[in-house]
């Protein structure tokens, strides 16, 4: 390449540069200028906005100048109403208060006239009475004292004639009143009355089973009778055999194992004292279920379990032959309904009705009067205190000291009154052979003791190893004179004391 050439191509570079630079310059320039007219244009629209703004914002100041001048003016207005009334109402007292001083002060002046118009007729009575104790010669109390007798004597006998009247009256009416009530309520009521025996007559499905039962030379009678406390007598009826105790729970008791002891088939004494023991927790079980029972029946549903298992016990006690479960819930409708007939609290009479005779349950147990330990049994069980002095009275061992007490005795005299409701030598005969039983059991070494044979045998179970063979000899003629010198009975007592070891022992 030429030097011409080199020339030439630096001269156009050269100038291609200062093109490029210009041109840049030009279009820069350009885009600078568009980019202030923009920026000029949104100015101009922020001016305007603004200006709108302020224009808004004037005329809403304007406005809230507006409505604050019309409110104060309104306040100012209600203000001022105000005050108007509040001086009138002032007005309107001081001018009760003007009234109110002028009448006090016209009643002090009539009261002022009033005292001394009061002295002044003072001042005559007492002149009057003056003159009337000069004139008649009496003072005035001994004119008082005879005016008095003369009033009394006069009309004592016409005032006591009539009170006598009218007691009269009121009693006739008061014992018409409750003759209705208890007609109503004996109406009301209808049940039946069944009296206890002593003896159960157990129906035999062959006559091969009297055997059985009787065992080998009586082994299993005589195992039966120890372990239920019962006679069992085996006569020529055919296919029945009766059991005789005066206890109804060892006749059921008796009557369950025997039950047991046939269905099973295996009869001797190891069975029959498993089907005892069976028996005696299905006759417990049994006692619930009749407390429930009786409860239900009543709709009293708030008594504790306790209370419900000693009313079960009542199904299997009797008194004068009546049931004491059956007629403590005869006596607890029949309170209810005399309650309702007088307007007094029907379910605390129903209540008190059902467990007066709840005592009853433990009193072969217990020393004590059935009522007293009924108390005591409905104290610590947490019955409500209305309900304890509504059956403390029943047989009037404590007073009357509620509506609800003297409620509870009729309705008790009432059950117990009805025809063949009870019978008075059955109760005795019972509570002899039950203070038989008593007597042997209060000697030490005694484990049971039953009175069977219409109490003309008295049979004593005792521990082996607390009394040999003497002392079983000794035992009876101890008890047989105590017996002698407490009780009163027909005949004669024979006292059996039967002592058994039993050994026991497992192979392995």
């Amino acid at each position: 390449m030429t030097d011409q050439q080199l020339f030439l191509v630096v001269v156009l570079l050269l100038l291609g540069s200062a093109l490029g630079y210009f041109l840049r310059q030009f279009l820069a320039s350009k885009r600078a200028k568009a980019v202030e007219q923009i920026i000029k244009k949104q100015l101009e629209e922020a001016k305007s906005k603004a200006t709108d703004l302020v224009l808004k914002a004037q005329e809403k100041a304007a406005s809230l100048l507006e409505r604050a001048g019309l409110e104060e003016k309104e306040r100012k207005n209600q203000l001022l109403k105000l005050e108007e009334r509040l001086l009138k109402k002032e007005e309107v007292l001081e001018r009760q208060l003007n009234e109110i001083r002028i009448k006090d002060e016209q009643n002090q002046k009539l009261a002022k006239e009033l005292e001394a118009a009061k002295k002044e007729i003072d001042d005559l009575r007492n002149e009057a009475m003056s003159q009337l104790e000069k004139v008649s010669g009496f003072s005035k109390e001994e004119a008082k004292e005879i005016l008095l007798k003369d009033v009394r004597g006069q009309y004592q006998k016409e005032l006591s004639q009539a009170f006598e009247k009218l007691e009269k009256e009121r009693r006739e009416k008061l014992e018409k009143k409750a003759l209705e009530i208890m007609t109503t309520a004996i109406q009301r009521l209808s049940r039946s009355h069944v009296a206890t025996v002593t003896t159960t007559a157990f129906n035999l499905k062959s006559e091969d089973l009297k055997g059985k039962i009787i065992g080998r030379e009586g082994r299993n009678i005589r195992a039966l009778e120890r372990l239920t406390g019962v006679e069992l007598i085996i006569d020529e009826t055919p296919d029945s055999l009766v059991i005789s105790s005066f206890d109804p729970v060892r006749r059921e008791v008796t009557k369950l194992a025997l039950e047991k002891l046939i269905a099973d088939g295996r009869i001797q004494p190891a069975k029959i004292e498993e089907k005892v023991e069976e028996a005696k927790q299905e006759i417990n079980k049994r006692v619930v279920e009749e407390g429930e029972k009786a409860a239900y029946e009543l709709g009293i549903y708030d008594l504790p379990k306790e209370i419900i298992q000693l009313l079960g016990r009542l199904y299997f006690r009797f008194s004068f032959g009546q049931n004491v479960l059956l007629h403590s819930i005869e006596t607890a409708y029949l309170a209810s309904m005399i309650a309702s007939e007088l307007g007094l609290n029907a379910e605390a009479a129903k209540k008190a009705g059902l467990v007066h005779d709840i005592g009853k349950a433990i009193d072969y147990e217990v020393e004590g009067s059935h009522v007293e330990l009924g108390r005591r049994i409905l104290k610590k069980y947490g019955i409500e205190e209305e309900i304890i002095k509504a059956i403390e009275s029943h047989h009037e061992e404590y007073p009357f000291s509620t509506s609800e007490s003297f409620i509870v005795a009729a309705a008790d005299a009432i059950s117990a009154a009805r025809p063949g409701a009870r019978r008075d030598n059955l109760e005795n005969y019972l509570k002899r052979l039950e203070e038989l039983e008593k007597i042997a059991s209060s000697f030490k070494g005694v484990k049971n003791a039953y009175a069977i044979s219409a109490g003309r045998e008295l049979r004593v179970f005792v521990e082996p190893e607390k009394i040999d063979d003497f002392g079983a000899l000794q035992l009876a003629r101890d008890i047989a004179i105590k017996i002698e010198s407490e009780l009163k009975y027909p005949g004669e007592i024979k006292v059996t004391i039967i002592r058994e070891t039993k050994a026991v022992e497992y192979a392995k």
